[in-house]
């Protein structure tokens, strides 16, 4: 079902480029039913549209959290090869790389749903593993880690904008330029960047800070609905300057 915003809150009108059905979806943190069922959503629209170019922009957090992180990223990775997807990098995709770097991060990984993750690769981790235990755990980890998936995560950037609009996992530090922001604030920032109410160069699309339905402000927009807890992503779609939900 479409749902077409009426009225948006913005001081000027906000476009994407003409041709463009730009699709966004938020944090998806191993939910895996919850992806399948954004995709139906996705494929039913696309044919309706079929003078559009379609573009899919998953603004990151893929893994940790719920039960399927490891298919989550599968099923990422084989709809890239049909579909054009934009996939940016989340701070739990930055912490998984940086454990199989420095297992003792783990202690911290783990309490932003790190011990599911590992799960979903048949790893079997205590609640509160040893220093010794999170070595062999990367370890292991770094084996039974498809090299697809490392090269996927690996890879993933930090932002994209078409048009008017920004897209970012996150957040963007108020004041900053765009083209000067710090990788640690597009992944992890919150109060600084939410609570600012003047305009940025373009309208921030994030995620990272879930809510209970997607939050259309003056200068952002959180498409966020903490997946993980609910089952339930939210799609925005922009179409020169229509936004709709689906």
């Amino acid at each position: 079902m479409l749902k077409t915003l009426k009225k948006t809150p913005w001081r000027r009108q906000r476009t994407v480029p003409s041709g463009l059905r730009v699709y966004v979806v938020g944090d998806v943190h191993g939910s895996a039913d919850a992806l399948r069922d954004v995709f139906s959503r996705i494929d039913a629209d696309k044919p309706i549209w079929q003078i559009r170019r379609p573009v899919q922009i998953f603004l990151g957090d893929y893994v940790d959290r719920g039960p399927a992180s490891r298919e989550v990223l599968d099923m990422l990775i084989a709809r890239s090869r049909t579909d054009e997807l934009l996939l940016l990098k989340g701070n739990h995709e930055a912490m998984l790389l940086e454990f199989v770097d420095n297992p003792s991060l783990l202690g911290h990984w783990r309490q932003f749903g790190g011990l599911q993750t590992l799960i979903s690769y048949g790893l079997k981790p205590t609640i509160n593993p040893t220093p010794e235990e999170q070595k062999e755990l990367a370890r292991e980890l770094s084996q039974r880690m498809p090299p697809g998936h490392r090269k996927f995560l690996s890879a993933l950037p930090n932002h994209f904008s078409f048009g008017d609009f920004f897209f970012v996992h996150a957040g963007v530090r108020p004041g900053i330029p765009f083209k000067d922001q710090k990788e640690e604030d597009l992944l992890w920032i919150r109060e600084d960047f939410l609570l600012y109410e003047r305009d940025f160069e373009k309208i921030v699309v994030h995620g990272h800070t879930p809510v209970a339905e997607p939050d259309v402000r003056s200068n952002r927009i959180n498409v966020d609905v903490g997946a993980y807890a609910t089952g339930k992503l939210a799609c925005l779609v922009i179409d020169g300057d229509t936004l709709a939900f689906i």
